[in-house]
């Protein structure tokens, strides 16, 4: 594996992802479900070039290796291009007198202030940033979090900026008025009830874990288990927030792991099998994170190593990544979300957003296909200067990648709601597309039309052509539309790219007061650019949803 990613870091220099990854550290200041924009880099300054330079040797801080403490006055001096300091995670704790002094005494600071966040000199990133300087300037000289967790949150600044770690954030703690606690520690009175709670129990070969979530509807795609080498971690998503439960086991457990889930009740189950059959004095000591409740974005991004099984040609240049969910893991990615893929390249950590699809679009919609809880789809386009995507065509069967928890802010509540289902896809932003097909046709019975309008390059670009077009013979409601950019001399169907003239011809109400849903995913300019026409159509924001990572 180390010989590969040499063998990259000398073949694959040129290139830059053509992904989105890594295109922005920090982006824009509201979560746009609009896609971000690259800027175009100068020669010489790709991720390949990034990492060399982290691992020249070359001091990237100005500081010659010592680590300092920065305070707020310190790190807004440092606010322009050529002095440009950040920090993440630096936001300050609200506590009561009582608390901060014995958190003071607890890290054993000699200052009056409180260590919450790391500072990095941002200024010789800029001209690597693929958001551009611009997005970076955003947080010069301030915290950064919150932009960082509304774009990428994902993104392992720690590995990214390793070499241009200032130190540590200190700020002064903010003393919270007499009875006022932390309020990411406790939730309000009005709220406490209502939040998630776990109990356990064991018989001679059984460990069983209930939580009570107190909310109806509660399904398996809301519950993420994870149990391995002794460690349980089981997460209940509950819409923004989520629940944990995160211990490291009394005793061994048997890989094999069952959830059982009272849907109306809310009541979820996690049931362990007992290596030996002795009585456990206590579940086992808890984590950090465990049994609390907090916004999801509070809460960092957990990887499971999954094998790859299989790898098949789809098109000259994309291919269906079959991956094997660890034997102690419960996981199905929600319609309409992603997940992240991780690896190790050159020595740096690189995350690349990826949907997961269907292994075939099923044809007969009689009834709702049954989830297939062990395995993973994934539609990858290979490009031919990408670093991950040729990291990941050299994966061999066997080989294992890191594999997130899923994330996206899509609803099917969007879908079922709605009379016609639109979709536009551009190259392999199908990919969200193909479980929202298999949803829809086979889920939501008040769907009048749904239509897929598919933007490719050529003939030979076009993703289960052949699937789509069965599908449109097998069940009447549904309709597909190819238009090609670069056709050949022999194509009869529709070519152009996405224009307002293009999508006013075929993005149409089947009646004049039918509720509809138009999704739209592919590179960010087609994004972009389709969103702003819907809009000029008289489409509402409310009537579109854009898939972005």
């Amino acid at each position: 594996m180390q010989l590969m990613l040499y063998v990259l870091d000398l073949h694959l220099w040129r290139g830059f992802e053509n992904i989105c990854c890594l295109e922005t550290l920090l982006g824009k200041q509201t979560r746009s479900k609009v896609a971000l924009s690259n800027v175009p880099l100068k020669p010489g300054r790709s991720l390949m070039d990034w990492i060399r330079l982290t691992k020249s040797g070359k001091d990237l801080t100005g500081l010659k290796g010592r680590l300092i403490e920065v305070t707020e006055d310190e790190l807004s001096k440092h606010n322009k291009k050529e002095d440009c300091w950040i920090c993440i995670r630096g936001l300050p704790f609200l506590c009561s007198q009582m608390t901060c002094e014995k958190n003071i005494i607890t890290e054993n600071h000699s200052s009056p202030h409180m260590w919450t966040g790391f500072v990095y000199n941002v200024t010789p990133y800029m001209e690597y940033h693929p958001g551009g300087e611009d997005e970076l300037m955003k947080a010069a000289g301030t915290d950064g979090t919150d932009l960082f967790d509304q774009v990428h949150r994902w993104v392992n600044y720690e590995s990214m900026l390793k070499e241009c770690l200032v130190g540590r954030m200190a700020v002064k703690p903010i003393a919270a008025p007499k009875g006022v606690l932390p309020e990411k520690k406790v939730l309000a009175s009005s709220s406490k009830d209502l939040s998630p709670s776990y109990d356990w129990f064991q018989t001679d070969s059984l460990i069983k874990i209930v939580i009570y979530t107190k909310q109806k509807d509660m399904n398996a795609e809301l519950v993420i288990v994870d149990c391995q080498d002794k460690q349980l971690r089981g997460e209940i998503i509950m819409d923004d927030h989520s629940y944990l439960v995160e211990v490291d086991l009394d005793h061994a457990v048997s890989e094999d792991v069952a959830v059982n889930i009272a849907e109306k009740v809310g009541k979820v189950e996690i049931i362990l099998n007992k290596k030996d059959n002795i009585h456990w004095k206590m579940l086992g000591q808890p984590r950090e994170g465990h049994n609390t409740f907090i916004k999801r974005t509070d809460r960092g991004l957990f990887f499971r190593k999954c094998k790859l099984v299989s790898k098949t040609e789809v098109t000259h240049d994309t291919k269906l990544f079959c991956l094997m969910l660890p034997k102690g893991t419960h996981l199905c990615v929600p319609t309409g979300q992603h997940v992240y893929l991780k690896q190790i390249i050159a020595g740096t950590e690189v995350v690349k957003p990826y949907t997961p699809v269907l292994p075939f679009l099923p044809l007969d919609f009689q009834e709702p296909p049954r989830h297939d809880s062990v395995h993973m789809y994934l539609m990858i386009k290979i490009y031919s200067h990408g670093l991950f995507t040729q990291a990941l065509d050299y994966l061999q069967i066997g080989d294992y990648i890191s594999v997130s928890n899923p994330e996206g802010n899509f609803k099917k509540s969007q879908v079922q709601t709605s009379e016609d289902l639109l979709l536009l896809a551009g190259g392999t932003g199908f990919t969200p597309m193909v479980k929202l097909l298999n949803f829809a046709l086979t889920e939501v019975s008040c769907l009048r039309t749904v239509k897929l309008i598919f933007f490719n390059k050529t003939e030979d670009d076009i993703l289960w052509r052949s699937q789509l077009e069965q599908l449109a013979l097998k069940d009447e409601r549904f309709e597909v539309q190819f238009i090609l950019s670069q056709p050949s001399k022999d194509w009869v169907g529709k070519q152009g790219k996405i224009s307002s003239c293009l999508l006013s011809e075929f993005v149409k109400r089947s009646r004049r007061d039918s509720k509809v849903l138009i999704c739209i995913c592919g590179p960010a300019p087609f994004t972009e650019q389709g969103v702003q026409y819907l809009k000029d159509l008289g489409y509402s924001q409310e009537e579109i949803h854009a898939f972005t990572a």
